[in-house]
């Protein structure tokens, strides 16, 4: 059968172009060799939130007594139940793409997809029988896996990577979490939180090192109230896994430690998804390690696009999901405006909460702007301590002569909800006077937003 376009892979960025694409009339074939959803659906951003829901409730019972509430009997977490509660989600999820595939007729080619030529995909099947598939265009959807590192090799056991730290077998009393980007600080909270004895170990200056600074310091102020044990300008030397217990050698700027654990979490980012599917054969241009496209997500070779987590730009789902509707947009003749990469929000689901988007505070430094900064402390918000949850604040950084939104920065309870307006406030090129003359419900967190725009031009209230 040929087909208008192939996609291969079926992660939030594949399923949402193919969904997009058969929505503008064109008939559509997705190449899957695992489960629909991809890694975000079933190994990456939805059952780790079912792990974060679950670590959150245990959070409420410990402290049922501070809200009022009294609650009798020891409180502990079950781990397996925990894990079986993520998986059920994922699964569910992966069950709910199979029912848009089938709404809106898109084949499920299952399978490993490779690029034969401009318009032809080979699909190699469990049981290793190949077929050729015809397309008049063809996405890469292909993701990324976990990144290891030569003294950091993953065995799946001691040393291992997201997909089994979703899954073990029983709860550890000790973990070492290699990385502390958003995947190696929430599974760092979320082992913490449920009693297991967690170092975390950065590499760089500050934990989340892509968040702005004083958000990365209170999160790792966060981290060690609650007895986690963080290591800034560390790195893993050594990792022995002879023993019952991994030995790790940890360079500091003070020497050398050796951490003991029962597991070694390693979390120092992703690998693109990029091997034995044809790229070479095409001719299709690499950079730094990634397939190079446009402005709307075209390769060199004019029919073939790739998106998500194997091109430059953020390796985040709805970044993925965007450039997938971008080119089949694209593919379809429509005349969609490019993706604006500055105004891309960043969530981390640790309690208390991370999300920004756009420049930090010394970014816009030293790209020259002239910059007003307001900043809103959630002690000072009525909803914050109505809630408990009075840790953190919103800042926003905006260029002083023209008031346009650089920047926004926030940590506390909610704010990966809260990120959205500032995303729409950017795109729109709204001001801070603008924002500061919006009127926000009361009580709500996200006062917090019109407050730190008010910081910023000396307007503000509650301060």
């Amino acid at each position: 059968m040929s087909y208008d376009l192939i996609v291969i892979g079926s992660g939030p960025g594949g399923y949402v172009a193919a969904i997009r694409a058969a929505q503008l009339g064109l008939n559509v074939g997705v190449v899957e060799k695992e489960n629909l959803g991809g890694i975000c659906l079933n190994w990456g951003c939805i059952p780790t939130k079912s792990l974060l829901k679950s670590a959150q409730a245990l959070e409420y019972a410990k402290h049922a007594a501070d809200y009022g509430v009294a609650i009798s009997g020891e409180i502990k977490p079950d781990f397996t139940a925990m894990v079986k509660r993520s998986r059920g989600v994922a699964e569910g999820m992966s069950k709910g793409i199979q029912f848009l595939f089938t709404k809106n007729k898109i084949d499920v080619i299952n399978g490993f997809g490779r690029l034969i030529d401009k318009n032809t995909v080979e699909v190699t099947d469990a049981t290793g029988s190949r077929a050729l598939h015809p397309a008049k265009n063809i996405i890469l959807a292909t993701g990324a896996r976990s990144r290891e590192l030569p003294n950091l090799e993953q065995d799946g056991e001691k040393i291992i990577g997201y997909r089994e730290a979703m899954t073990l077998p029983k709860q550890p009393k000790s973990m070492v979490v290699v990385g502390s980007g958003a995947i190696g600080s929430e599974f760092a909270y979320f082992y913490q939180s449920i009693g297991t004895d967690v170092t975390l170990i950065e590499y760089l200056p500050n934990v989340v090192p892509n968040e702005d600074d004083e958000v990365s310091k209170t999160l790792e102020r966060s981290f060690k109230k609650m007895k986690m044990k963080v290591l800034t300008n560390a790195s893993v030397e050594s990792v022995d896994t002879s023993g019952e217990l991994c030995k790790i050698t940890v360079k500091t700027k003070k020497g050398e430690e050796l951490i003991e654990a029962e597991i070694v979490l390693s979390a120092v980012g992703i690998a693109p998804n990029i091997e034995n599917i044809g790229i070479e054969e095409l001719g299709i241009v690499l950079e730094k390690g990634k397939v190079k496209v446009n402005e709307f997500c075209q390769t060199n070779v004019d029919t073939v696009f790739a998106i998500g987590d194997i091109i430059a730009g953020p390796a985040l789902a709805h970044v993925a999901s965007a450039e997938g509707i971008l080119c089949v947009e694209k593919i379809a003749g429509l005349n969609p405006h490019p993706i604006d990469y500055s105004n891309i929000p960043g969530c981390t689901y640790t309690n208390p909460e991370v999300s920004s988007l756009g420049m930090t505070e010394q970014k816009a430094r030293e790209a020259g702007h002239e910059i007003k900064v307001g900043k809103f402390p959630f002690t000072a918000s009525g909803k914050a301590s109505a809630s408990g949850q009075k840790e953190g604040f919103v800042k926003l950084i905006f260029d002083a002569k023209y008031g346009e939104l650089l920047g926004a920065h926030m940590i506390g309870g909610n704010v990966t909800e809260m990120i959205a307006e500032l995303v729409v406030a950017k795109k729109l090129e709204i001001t801070g006077h603008e924002l500061i003359k919006s009127i926000h419900p009361h009580p709500t967190m996200s006062e917090a937003i019109m407050e730190a725009a008010a910081a910023a031009y000396d307007e503000v209230i509650h301060l």
